[in-house]
């Protein structure tokens, strides 16, 4: 997932990410104006467009030909006659299994202690994870968002998840203000990938 925020490397370190294997990217600019995603997307080669979902700015799907689209809750109706690529973001067990049926794949939120926020915990304890994986609940389309790092996407992988959502442990490995080359958070995307696969 992209930062919240705009900067001036974004669309190299993207690029460079994509070269390197990178298989899904969600544009996440919370508040943003929309032409700020669309000079991004722009600054993108073409092939990356079907790779990536958008959070909000909805159009944005049709007008750059991209994957598909996310809703950050699981209550939000999705765009009158909307067929495409759907992904949606959860936060509790019990509602699951009914929004799975509803998307393509679900956003399980705060699986693990948020890296960049430390007041954002994590909201279930692992014998609740492990219980749900044994139910089924999680499987290949629940991905974990919140917490992932290279060991918990050990953690991940064990417990069933069909992928995971790397946020804080990536970004927070460069920073916007004072640098510009992006090499060392790139081999960290590497490890992270690797981990992944």
């Amino acid at each position: 997932m992209t930062r919240p925020t705009f900067f001036v490397e974004e669309d190299k370190i993207i690029s460079a990410m994509f070269d390197e294997g990178l298989d899904s990217l969600h544009l996440c600019k919370p508040g943003a104006s929309p032409i700020y995603s669309e000079r991004l997307l722009t600054l993108l080669h073409e092939e990356c467009y079907g790779k990536i979902t958008v959070h909000g700015h909805f159009y944005l799907k049709d007008e750059y030909r991209l994957r598909g689209i996310h809703i950050d809750d699981s209550s939000t109706q999705a765009p009158a006659g909307y067929k495409g690529h759907l992904s949606r973001t959860c936060r509790n067990l019990d509602e699951l299994k009914e929004i799975k049926k509803k998307s393509d794949y679900v956003f399980l939120r705060n699986v693990f202690d948020c890296i960049t926020d430390s007041a954002e915990k994590a909201s279930f304890a692992m014998p609740q994870l492990k219980e749900a994986s044994r139910r089924g609940l999680i499987d290949k389309k629940v991905y974990a968002l919140g917490g992932i790092d290279i060991d918990h996407i050990r953690t991940a992988k064990e417990l069933g998840f069909g992928g995971v959502v790397v946020c804080g442990d990536l970004w927070g490995r460069f920073d916007i203000h004072n640098e510009l080359d992006y090499r060392s958070l790139i081999a960290h995307f590497e490890k992270l990938r690797k981990a992944a696969n």
